[in-house]
């Protein structure tokens, strides 16, 4: 990170979440919170600490990028203290195992004076003692503190966080769809015309700690045979990060009609993913950020609720909300996706407003880190 001069007034803001081009879903948090920064302080400099900064300096337009991961902690303590403020989030990135990393970094800034200013995390699950430790004395001392859904909230209040906790939405809502063309369609080997339904999977983990592989890769090839035979339609999987492709191979070895699915392999953008969207009739997923969307398109999709934050935007985007992905709920799901089908249009509007919704509360969200900015300077 480079030392500003004398006559650089511009506020360097300190941007920290799971970014470095790992998963689709935090690259497009990262480009919707870059896009707010730029248009309350079109001058501010935006530090990414970054998983990977060389992804990060190819594909966002940022003043310095710095490494945090396997790195010393003199290495980022002195670009912290470079900083006017430290952004974290948002994004789902306090859980087990993960939070003490996020949270030592935010906890230096905050002990070098440095505001900090959390921007709709996703908290959850949260059990080890020393994580909650961690998180309640973090939190506490933020300078703000929002979040993107009501269970992280309520995480928070178990854990002991006492300060006021504002619930808004995921700062994606705000992502603008990129054009995504017949021709790249071809390419992937989608013949345009005919039905397409996407299908989004994921690996197991801590952020998804009860799946059961074997379970949900049948259940999901079960799906993927009746749309085909229901619909006649063709299925697009869309992974969300690398291991998802595996995944999808899984899912399609256990399906009848596999010839009639496709995976994507080509890199995109978020907003390309987005504007993939509108070629598709409808969707099932279990990644938050495909389901978000499908929703900011406007298509009409069943979430498949591995974890409580996919059951939560199923909720309240009035989505169908399911309770699980075991292969003993192979029934119920089918039938809630016959019936997605039948009354999508009856659907719509409740889901056009809903998401209208959420974009006004990721609105707020983007003034309220703009109050931020304009205290610190």
């Amino acid at each position: 990170m480079t030392e500003p001069t004398l006559h650089d007034r511009s506020p360097a803001i300190g941007l920290l979440g799971s970014y470095g081009g790992l998963n689709l879903g935090d690259e497009a948090i990262l480009e919707c919170v870059l896009g707010c920064l730029r248009r309350h302080r079109p001058a501010g400099r935006p530090v990414v600490f970054s998983r990977n900064p060389e992804h990060t300096r190819a594909h966002h337009r940022v003043a310095a990028t710095v490494a945090w991961q396997r790195v010393g902690r003199e290495h980022t303590l002195g670009s912290i203290r470079r900083l006017d403020g430290l952004v974290i989030g948002g994004g789902g990135i306090i859980y087990d195992g993960e939070a003490a990393g996020y949270l030592r970094l935010v906890r230096d800034a905050q002990e070098h004076g440095v505001p900090t200013f959390a921007y709709a995390i996703g908290v959850g699950p949260l059990r080890e003692a020393e994580d909650r430790r961690i998180v309640r004395e973090v939190m506490n001392d933020l300078t703000d503190l929002t979040v993107r859904d009501e269970e992280s909230k309520l995480v928070l209040e178990d854990v002991g966080v006492t300060r006021a906790i504002t619930v808004t939405a995921d700062p994606a809502m705000l992502l603008e769809p990129e054009p995504f063309t017949h021709e790249m369609l071809r390419d992937e080997g989608v013949r345009p015309g005919g039905r397409l339904i996407g299908m989004s999977v994921r690996e197991p983990g801590r952020a998804a700690e009860h799946l059961d592989v074997d379970s949900y890769h049948a259940l999901l090839g079960e799906v993927g045979d009746f749309l085909v035979r229901r619909l006649d339609a063709h299925l697009l999987f869309v992974p969300m990060e690398a291991d998802d492709v595996r995944h999808s191979h899984a899912v399609l070895s256990h399906m009848t009609a596999a010839r009639r699915g496709r995976i994507l392999y080509g890199r995109y953008r978020p907003a390309q993913i987005l504007g993939l969207a509108r070629h598709l009739d409808l969707a099932v997923g279990m990644r938050l950020h495909f389901l978000i969307f499908m929703a900011l398109a406007g298509v009409p999709f069943l979430p498949l609720p591995y974890a409580g934050k996919v059951f939560d935007f199923a909720q309240v985007v009035g989505a169908p909300a399911l309770t699980g992905v075991a292969r003993s709920e192979a029934g119920p799901l089918l039938a809630e996706v016959d019936r997605l089908w039948d009354e999508h249009d009856e659907r719509m509007p409740v889901l056009r407003e809903r998401v209208a919704a959420l974009r006004e509360r990721a609105r707020a969200t983007c003034e309220r880190f703009g109050d931020f900015i304009d205290k610190i300077g």
